[in-house]
């Protein structure tokens, strides 16, 4: 895989793991899921939009309204506020963790949408234990109360949006610059969360700490992130990009207790590694095909240079002893 595709899987599984703790930490502050939605798109989509304009690579976006508005839909204005609400009931780190399931409604999803990925033997098993995990997680840590409950369901629903929203750019939109695409996706999910973010803004200033998660969420987690996956899905395709689900639930559970203070149970637990294990399985039980690590790439190229220097003799020295032999001490 190439040192783009690399650098773009780096910073996405990062920007990805981070967006649980600011979103946890607006929502705490009183801000609400549809505002703090809206406003999270409107600075990432600000950003992008004026980065390809000034690239010249928004002409493309001509007759491909349609479809941005579909991926903007399912990828942005559905899960991006269901998510919020979650956590609102939820911890930052339960949230990441249902949201690793996503890996799971592909190979649902595959099942009608792809011929070529049939859910059988060790992927048909890996898929039944990631659903153990989502039972697990849901059944032991989000039974506290109905709130936790429905929650929890809110949370899953939006990991089956990440499902679905890679499948639509794949087919659809995986030709245009992920600036202008993911520009264009922002601003359409703007418009439409601008209506329930009008009728329900925060009832109080956002304090310091809210405002911070706010700009971080939009600028960070959303502009940035969005265009890194978008070149992510370009140069390396959907299914390899989709290793990054392994990753982010990963960093946000690690940022949630170190700095949240948060105490995953012991159904998070079992949940994130019957889920991470499942899904491993259910997508192939393997490294999609290109991601090779590059230490290891290197290795298996130096191999056989390595081999041959070793089959081949030394040539003969015509030093002094004194001067090839080790020291006597």
């Amino acid at each position: 895989m190439s040192p783009r595709a690399w650098i773009a899987f780096a910073a996405v599984s990062t920007l990805w793991g981070i967006p649980y703790l600011f979103i946890k930490v607006a929502v705490d502050d009183g801000v609400p899921p549809a505002f703090l939605a809206w406003v999270r798109v409107l600075l990432g989509g600000i950003v992008l939009l004026a980065l390809a304009w000034s690239a010249g690579v928004l002409a493309p976006l001509q007759g491909r309204w349609r479809w941005l508005s579909i991926f903007a839909v399912v990828e942005i204005v559905i899960p991006f506020p269901l998510i919020a609400a979650g956590e609102q009931h939820v911890s930052s780190s339960l949230a990441a963790i249902i949201v690793a399931a996503a890996p799971l409604f592909v190979a649902l999803l595959a099942l009608r949408f792809d011929d070529d990925e049939r859910v059988q033997g060790s992927r048909l098993g890996g898929l039944l234990l990631g659903l153990a995990g989502v039972v697990a997680l849901v059944g032991i840590d989000a039974t506290g109360s109905r709130e936790e409950l429905i929650a929890a369901g809110a949370i899953l629903l939006s990991a089956f949006c990440y499902a679905v929203g890679p499948m639509i750019l794949k087919r659809r939109l995986a030709d245009l610059d992920p600036r202008a695409s993911m520009g264009g996706a922002l601003a359409v999910a703007a418009v439409l969360l601008t209506p329930p973010a009008l009728v329900a803004p925060p009832a109080a200033a956002p304090s310091g700490e809210a405002i911070a998660s706010l700009v971080v969420l939009g600028v960070f987690c959303t502009a940035a992130a969005f265009a890194f996956y978008g070149a992510l899905v370009a140069e390396a395709g959907p299914g390899r990009a989709l290793v990054i689900t392994y990753i982010a639930p990963v960093v946000a559970v690690a940022l949630g207790v170190a700095i949240l203070g948060e105490r995953p149970g012991a159904g998070a637990a079992a949940g994130l590694l019957l889920i991470l294990a499942g899904s491993w399985l259910a997508t192939g039980g393997r490294m999609p095909p290109g991601w090779r690590w590059p230490v290891a790439t290197r290795a298996r190229r130096d191999a056989p240079k390595a081999r041959r220097e070793r089959r081949t003799p030394a040539p003969p020295s015509h030093e002094p002893a004194c001067l090839t032999a080790p020291d006597g001490g």
